[in-house]
Parts: structure tokens; C-alpha cells; sequence
């Protein structure tokens, strides 16, 4: 579909590089270790004295401008959620195109 998937965890590159391997994790995880992108996003929430990252999705369009965000409540259902409004999305992009 031409998208690019990236996630950011919070945690360093040894840890990121280790959830990778277990994991099998298909996709270029990004570390915020200072948790500026998380706070950026609104993808903290308070743990005790540091922000706990949550799952969120964010569709950001070519524009740069979030299309559309998740709560990640199902993590199997999750992806075919998204890839339907990408698709929806791409279907749209293409009407208002012609």
C-alpha cells in the first residue's frame, strides 16, 4: 500500500534490538529514550515519576497531518483495522484526486 510503519518505544537500542529479535518484529523501531516524540504525541501516560508509553497507531498522511489515531485495544484485531482505513483513506485521496 506504499505506507511506511514505524513504531517508537521508550526504551534503548539494546533493549529495542532484543524485543526485535523476540519478538520477530518486522518493522524499524525507533528509540525515545528522552520520551520527547511519546510527549509530542500524546503517547505517555503518567507511571509513577516517568511517563509510561501506551500503544497508540497514528496514520499520518503525505502531508504530514495525523488522518488518524488508535488506542490500541486488541492487538490482533488492530492491523486490519488500519489497513482498512488505509484503505478508505487511499480511496478518498484518489475521488478527490479526479
Amino acid at each position: 500500500m506504499g505506507a511506511v510503519i514505524l513504531g517508537a518505544s521508550f526504551d534503548n537500542q539494546e533493549a529495542n534490538a532484543r524485543f526485535k529479535e523476540n519478538e520477530n518484529f518486522p518493522f524499524r523501531l525507533l528509540c525515545d529514550v528522552d520520551k520527547k516524540v511519546g510527549e509530542a504525541y500524546h503517547a505517555g501516560r503518567l507511571g509513577g515519576m516517568s511517563p509510561v508509553p501506551r500503544r497508540i497507531t497514528y496514520i499520518i498522511d503525505p502531508d504530514g497531518s495525523i488522518a488518524q489515531s488508535y488506542k490500541v485495544k486488541d492487538a490482533l484485531a488492530h492491523p486490519g483495522e488500519v489497513v482498512d482505513d488505509l484503505e478508505q483513506l487511499m480511496r478518498e485521496s484518489e475521488s478527490s484526486a479526479n
